[in-house]
């Protein structure tokens, strides 16, 4: 139980000990001590105690430590409640959705890591948390809904980075530190050749994470929301057009003549063709369109390519 009833004594020394200098304090009615062989360890220790107090933070009793070493304490790693959180949103998300959270986690998991050492392949490690990870099976006999690598056999190379990741995780509180936020955000940002995220792809990905340490204070694992700690805005993006994939006018009429050449079926496929290309091609145009009447031109806006 946690409570503000806390008092912490002076160090004292015990000559005949291999440990003489002994700290001790008392949570509720429970005494709780702690002996180290160094005078300025204890002295060290009980200044953390006490900044705890003056920062009103209550003491667990049972284990005599303040609510913030306590929920350390018992904090899940990061990887585990990611695929806590991938499990609760999987029942009622759709295959969209559960695609795009598994994408986002399997994004911001692998820099949420203790150490590099023995780190798998980039590809396999993505492959393990995007495909194995972060999806869900029905158990056959009892409907139970289990992680993909409970249900399925995976190959050597995916259990191994599944096993790593587990090991390498950092702890889910600490999530509180802006430079793991920082992290996350800047992993985000970025596709996977280096190069910046489209906005769109950031915006998800950043409302999984916001949702996912959402999740982590309604667990209890974290004591607030922490993302506000962290001054970050997404990196601007280039909304220039690539022509390479923009069909010209001259293209267009003729994929829309082809569309309509084949059958009753094409008429309405071309109908449907050129308002995406000559009513609908930018997104300021279409949210700036009023008329509920558009007449298709007879001819291209600008000479074909």
């Amino acid at each position: 139980m946690l409570t503000y009833d806390v008092k912490i004594w002076g160090i004292r020394k015990r000559p005949d000990r291999a440990t003489p200098f002994q700290l001790r304090w008392r949570v509720g009615t429970p005494p709780h001590s702690k002996s180290y062989k160094i005078k300025e360890q204890a002295d060290g220790r009980r200044s953390e105690l006490l900044a705890a107090l003056r920062n009103r933070e209550q003491f667990d009793d049972t284990t005599g430590l303040p609510a913030s070493e306590f929920h350390r304490l018992q904090s899940p790693t990061w990887f585990a409640h990611a695929c806590a959180y991938a499990k609760m949103k999987w029942p009622n998300s759709s295959a969209k959705h559960r695609a795009g959270i598994a994408e986002a986690l399997a994004t911001i998991t692998p820099v949420l890591i203790r150490d590099t050492r023995g780190e798998p392949t980039r590809q396999v490690l993505r492959a393990a948390l995007y495909s194995w990870a972060f999806r869900f099976n029905r158990d056959g006999h009892t409907g139970e809904l289990k992680p993909r690598q409970e249900t399925e056999d995976a190959s050597a190379d995916i259990a191994a980075a599944l096993e790593w990741i587990r090991r390498k995780s950092v702890d889910a509180s600490e999530l509180e530190k802006p430079a793991h936020l920082r992290a996350v955000l800047d992993a985000i940002s970025l596709r996977m050749d280096g190069t910046n995220a489209a906005e769109t792809t950031i915006h998800r990905k950043y409302t999984v994470f916001g949702n996912s340490l959402r999740y982590a204070v309604e667990r209890e694992v974290l004591a607030s929301f922490p993302l506000g700690k962290v001054d970050w805005k997404p990196p601007e993006t280039d909304d220039e057009i690539d022509f390479r994939y923009v069909p010209s006018p001259g293209q267009a009429r003729r994929l829309i003549a082809a569309a309509r050449e084949q059958g009753p079926r094409g008429e309405h496929l071309a109908a449907f063709f050129g308002c995406l290309y000559y009513v609908l091609r930018r997104h300021a145009a279409r949210r700036g369109r009023r008329t509920r009447r558009q007449r298709m031109p007879n001819s291209g806006c600008a000479e074909e390519r």
